[in-house]
């Protein structure tokens, strides 16, 4: 797949997460957090579809590459095992009646779910970022930009430890980062 194929889905996932999280802000249902979990799922395996694809200098840094795909990997793993057990598990335990406590919930504060998915959001999506600002192509001009989005997931994920609501950084990166980045992607290669 190209990267001008890759940057046009990208902004469709794009779209579509923030669409979903706005209608699971709106009406905050069972049925919209079931869907906010099936779009996080497809975006995990899209950033490491997108990170894959990033073009790199003519001096090949393969290390810093495979260090960018290995961290994707691990966002993808995390938040997927981790909205995988609440849409196969526990919301099915909560339909039938049985008492989950919040701290296994997604979208519930402190939870154990919560903390998996932060992990991959903010600390592996962050290394990718970073990692990758050091091997894209520099007639991109992404390098400063992806640096700055892998922080932005890094703050949210040392923000949360301190207050919860200082997590909503990270998708400054991971979200608005990567329209902004497919954006980019798309304008350069015409």
């Amino acid at each position: 797949m190209n990267i001008k194929t890759v940057s046009k889905l990208g902004l469709l996932v794009c779209l579509a997460y923030f669409l979903t999280v706005i209608i699971q802000i709106i009406f905050n249902n069972s049925f919209t957090l079931y869907l906010v979990s099936i779009i996080t799922m497809f975006s995990g395996i899209y950033m490491t579809l997108l990170v894959a694809a990033f073009p790199t200098e003519k001096e090949h840094k393969y290390f810093y590459r495979i260090m960018a795909i290995v961290s994707v990997s691990g966002c993808m793993i995390l938040t997927n095992a981790a909205h995988f057990i609440n849409i196969a598990a526990i919301k099915p335990l909560i339909a039938s009646g049985i008492f989950i406590p919040d701290y296994f919930q997604i979208g519930k504060y402190p939870s154990l779910l919560m903390a998996i998915d932060y992990v991959g959001w903010g600390l592996f999506m962050g290394l990718a970022f970073i990692f990758s600002s050091c091997f894209i192509n520099t007639t991109l001009k992404l390098r400063k930009f992806l640096l700055l989005c892998g922080c932005l997931c890094f703050a949210g994920f040392i923000g949360v430890l301190f207050n919860e609501n200082l997590w909503y950084i990270a998708p400054l990166g991971y979200g608005i980062g990567t329209a902004v980045i497919c954006v980019k992607l798309l304008l350069s290669e015409k």
